[in-house]
């Protein structure tokens, strides 16, 4: 039902909550009055209005990536399980390098404001169809809001993670008249604000929509504790993390996929949708991702790291087939180093492009699991965070090579334990670059050394003691607001380190 509607959606999305400028600020500007006179008379249009959002995630605009193909590339670029392919360009390239300038492209945020601006768009709106639509129920207007919010929520998630303190709109931009130029939001006011949207929207979202693309596909009451576990952690509010794990685990509607070699991988990624998925961007023929042309063909533009199989999953050297489930033919097919999630339909048949439309999953069950293990370590828990670990590696049948044993009171043991199987579980899920600063930055940078280790790793030797240099300074952290941005905004000012 919701890939069908995607597509039946498509184009009055585009038409009725589309971005018509391609030079204003942020990529905020509607066409003028189509949003209160052509629009918001009934109840499908804000269900239509609702469905672009997920649209907008999904397609590129204005000669620029979706946020569907952002979402690999931040969370995965700057970390140190990736290799350059033949494909790779130059801005990603010096992405990789940490030779980042502002005139990078792989740092244009238009898209994700786009999205931000719908769900603006919605939040405005949608509360005043009640008055020329009596069929609208308050359970219903509820529901869009949730999703609205919830969004919203990931998106600037997204973007104070790589950029740290970034513009922070919450009204639409539904007329020229309504054009605005921001300064930045420190970082933590918009930590603030996003937790202040996932709040509201516990409060409206729904537990189901009677099937189960839609459940997958769309924001339901578990996709916002997902996100809450996952900022309350960003933020260091270690039982708040834990409280909000718990509400998806205690509702017993979610499980990890048996570690079955005929079907593990493609339950959980060649079909998707799962009973361990939470929440996942859905692709299907009608709209394919852009993932195949990213890793498969001989112009991939990324590889595996040529070591990540033997130091991230191990290698068992006496018998070749015991080996980690998440690692060959799951992670990485190790005949071409490609990154094999999102081009494989089993271990043994890989797509081809006319059904590249593996799904982009922003959180699953496991995920979960690790992010309360993380938590636990960090407030004397650590037994169950062991314990969380043990369980998923018992799933995947991890080798003993890559076991640790440290005391479930060795907080520091603990953490880079579920540190390491997050890394084996979600390998190239985006995630990576993101759990490294988190745990980097936390008690004021103790572990600075996860990301020069990180550097050690992915970045050549030739441009290495650069990148060591740079990543002193905690500013080199975050990206550089892109030159377009500045240029077109006096009130933004640039990241310092890249001044």
């Amino acid at each position: 039902m919701f890939k069908k509607l995607i597509f039946q959606t498509l184009l009055i999305a585009s038409l009725t909550v589309s971005v018509s400028s391609c030079n204003k600020y942020l990529e905020l500007r509607p066409q003028d009055g189509i949003t209160r006179d052509k629009f918001w008379q009934s109840k499908e249009q804000i269900k239509s209005a609702v469905i672009g959002c997920y649209i907008a995630m999904q397609v590129p605009f204005g000669g620029r990536p979706a946020p569907a193909e952002s979402f690999f590339v931040w969370g995965e670029l700057r970390a140190d399980m990736i290799a350059p392919g033949l494909g790779m360009g130059v801005d990603e390239l010096n992405v990789v390098n940490a030779t980042i300038l502002s005139t990078n492209g792989v740092t244009d945020w238009r898209n994700f404001y786009r999205v931000i601006n719908f769900c603006n768009t919605i939040i405005d709106f949608a509360p005043g169809v009640k008055d020329v639509d009596a069929t609208l129920t308050d359970t219903e207007l509820r529901g869009y809001l949730a999703e609205a919010l919830t969004i919203r929520a990931l998106m600037y998630f997204y973007l104070v993670r790589s950029f740290g303190d970034v513009p922070l709109k919450l009204k639409s931009t539904s007329s020229d008249s309504e054009l605005v130029q921001l300064a930045k939001t420190p970082q933590p006011d918009v930590l603030k604000q996003i937790v202040a949207d996932l709040k509201l929207a516990e409060t409206y979202a729904t537990t189901t929509y009677g099937d189960n693309a839609s459940d997958k596909g769309r924001v339901t009451i578990y996709t916002v504790y997902a996100m809450e576990a996952d900022v309350y952690l960003w933020m260091d509010n270690y039982n708040e993390c834990i409280a909000a794990t718990d509400k998806i685990i205690n509702s017993n509607k979610f499980g990890l996929v048996a570690g079955n070699n005929n079907s593990w991988f493609n339950i959980l990624y060649g079909v998707g949708n799962s009973a361990e998925s939470i929440f996942e961007l859905q692709f299907d023929q009608q709209s394919l991702n852009p993932y195949f042309t990213m890793f498969s063909t001989n112009r991939r533009r990324y590889l595996a790291g040529p070591n990540t199989l033997d130091e991230v999953f191990g290698v068992d050297l006496v018998n070749d087939i015991n080996f980690d489930l998440r690692g060959i033919d799951a992670s990485i097919r190790p005949d071409d180093q490609s990154i094999y999630k999102y081009i494989g339909l089993t271990p043994d048949v890989a797509r081809t492009q006319d059904v590249s439309y593996a799904h982009w999953i922003f959180y699953r069950y496991a995920d979960i699991l690790l992010l309360k293990a993380e938590a636990c370590a960090q407030i004397g828990r650590g037994q169950d965070a062991l314990t969380i670990i043990n369980t998923l590696r018992t799933r995947a049948h991890a080798i003993t090579v890559s076991a640790e044993s440290p005391s479930p009171e060795d907080v520091a043991g603990v953490t880079n334990y579920v540190l390491r199987e997050r890394a084996r579980e979600l390998a190239y899920e985006g995630k990576r670059w993101y759990d490294l600063l988190r745990n980097a930055k936390r008690n004021n940078y103790a572990r600075l050394d996860l990301l020069t280790a990180a550097a050690i790793r992915s970045v050549p030797g030739t441009v290495q003691q650069s990148a060591l240099n740079k990543l002193k300074d905690k500013n080199s952290h975050y990206f550089p607001i892109f030159q377009y941005e500045i240029q077109t905004d006096p009130n933004l000012i640039q990241n310092p380190f890249y001044k």
